[in-house]
């Protein structure tokens, strides 16, 4: 391990198989599997009964909620949050008779994305830095930064702020405003959205970092 235990908590009931590496701060809750040489970085939080496999890689500060498998050929970049129960997949063709342990598929989710709960991603896909796969998508292709994706099969409905506010109703310039940060927002070309006040790795200043209403009260 790249920390000693005493840089990070396990449960009792979780299983971590050495040698592995988990950052300093991470915390890792009931039932959970760590496989060897897994790869965690800092202050994450593994819910219950998560299971990470021996190439998996997870950035720092990702919270991957209850019931969630993070398989070989999947690499979660920093602050990635996994919604319970979501599906992660590393190959297209399962067949129980066809050994394919060489021919795992990559999937790339990128820095600040969510996965929301019981959402499937297919492998081979790349969900953008923000991006949003609503609760109950079926993700089949990639997603753009902060694109916003519900259905089955997702289909993009819009974009969406790193705050994770809908962004609506752009000016005569195009530019849309994040109603929780103030934050402009700008297509500067058709698919790519960019964040006109913050860099997309740049973390969010203190200030903007804790939220203090509620999503629906930005509605009324």
């Amino acid at each position: 391990m790249s920390d000693s235990a005493a840089a990070y908590f396990v449960h009792p009931s979780a299983v971590v198989d050495l040698p592995c590496t988990i950052g300093a701060g991470t915390k890792i809750w009931h039932f959970s599997h760590i496989c060897r040489g897994a790869v965690i970085g800092a202050d994450c939080i593994l819910g219950q009964n998560v299971f990470v496999a021996s190439t998996a890689v997870v950035g720092n500060r990702v919270k991957i909620q209850n019931n969630v498998s993070v398989y070989d050929g999947i690499t979660i970049e920093d602050e990635v949050f996994l919604g319970p129960s979501c599906v992660l997949t590393n190959v297209s063709n399962p067949r129980a008779q066809i050994v394919r342990h060489g021919l795992y598929e990559k999937t790339l989710i990128r820095r600040g994305a969510t996965v929301g709960a019981n959402a499937t991603i297919i492998c081979g896909c790349t969900l953008g830095r923000y991006a949003f796969a609503a609760a109950g998508a079926v993700v089949t292709k990639s997603v753009p930064d902060y694109g916003f994706v519900v259905g089955v099969p997702a289909r993009r409905k819009g974009w969406i702020s790193r705050h994770g506010h809908l962004l609506r109703n752009p000016n005569s310039d195009g530019i849309l405003i994040c109603p929780e940060s103030g934050y402009r927002y700008q297509e500067v070309r058709p698919g790519l959205l960019r964040c006109l006040d913050l860099d997309e790795d740049a973390p969010l200043p203190p200030e903007l970092s804790v939220g203090r209403k509620h999503y629906r009260d930005f509605k009324k």
